[in-house]
């Protein structure tokens, strides 16, 4: 009776979280609930050439590098969002450098703006699809394949916030019963 009723628990909670997540209305929920808490990077890469692609990531370690003192800093995204804004220009100065040390001259754009993500799964948390505050870094004409993760909370930066626990009540209840 005991794991029938734990049974019965679990399936209740599972059905709570679908119905939430589907809304009231049946459309799946936006990621504009849970969008206000994160800001994202997006680099998108000149084209899809070898070269472009790999030189993509140099830009993106490098541009990590630079940001992740500043992102460390952060208490809020809006804080970050004010610290990366009042930096966008030496963002792009970063990226720049990147792109001449490997022998293109192509450029690079920094802003902040909104931008529509598709869901995505990091180590500890999930992402919902949605429009999200971003940094975008664009290099050349920014056609090409690209590459995104968190800015803040870090999930993609050393330093900072690191201690951010994400846990679940349903497996909380399932170790405890079963622990």
């Amino acid at each position: 009776m005991k794991k029938f009723a734990v049974i019965a628990l679990l399936a209740a909670a599972i059905a709570g979280i679908v119905f939430a997540f589907l809304g009231t209305g049946g459309e799946r929920a936006t990621a504009s609930d849970g969008a206000a808490a994160y800001l994202r990077v997006h680099i998108r890469a000149n084209s899809n050439s070898a070269e472009d692609q790999a030189v993509k990531y140099k830009v993106r370690d490098a541009v990590v590098a630079f940001l992740t003192p500043t992102v460390a800093e952060c208490e809020t995204k809006a804080e970050a969002m004010e610290k990366i804004g009042d930096r966008l220009d030496e963002i792009a100065e970063t990226a720049q450098k990147t792109l001449r040390e490997n022998g293109y001259f192509y450029g690079a754009r920094a802003s902040l703006r909104e931008e529509e993500f598709p869901a995505r799964v990091y180590e500890n948390a999930t992402l919902a699809a949605g429009v999200y505050d971003a940094l975008i870094l664009e290099l050349g004409t920014g056609k090409g394949d690209n590459w995104w993760c968190v800015v803040y909370p870090p999930l993609c930066f050393g330093g900072g916030n690191t201690n951010i626990v994400y846990k679940s009540k349903i497996k909380e209840i399932v170790d405890k019963f079963f622990g």
